[in-house]
């Protein structure tokens, strides 16, 4: 799955060692999406990618991204978790993509109509 948007927030790095002794560290980002009506998402990098990454706020990025869910005490918990980035680059207002933005799936041109 693929997240376009501006970074708008970066969250202190936080790190720790899991049960089995191993050393973690994770960072968080907020993103922005562009649009008519903006959405942010928190979205995390885990371990090494996130020096390899470099993400500062005001850069545009296209991120490839996995959602993943767990339970904890019989409450759900999802996460964003990032595992490519494309710099998009600048600090433009939005990414630089050729597809028009869409904003409705609805018309009532009658080429538009199936025939079933």
């Amino acid at each position: 799955m693929e997240l376009s948007g501006k970074v708008i927030q970066k969250l202190p790095e936080v790190s720790g060692n899991s049960k089995s002794g191993n050393a973690w560290r994770k960072q968080e980002f907020i993103i922005e999406t562009p649009g008519q009506y903006p959405k942010k998402v928190c979205v995390a990098i885990w371990g090494d990618k996130i020096d390899q990454f470099g993400m500062e706020v005001g850069e545009n990025v296209t991120m490839s991204v996995d959602v993943e869910s767990r339970e904890y005490n019989n409450r759900w918990y999802t996460e964003v978790k990032a595992y490519k980035v494309d710099k998009n680059g600048g600090n433009g207002s939005a990414p630089s993509s050729n597809a028009p933005e869409v904003d409705t799936f609805y018309s009532d041109s009658e080429e538009d109509k199936l025939p079933f």
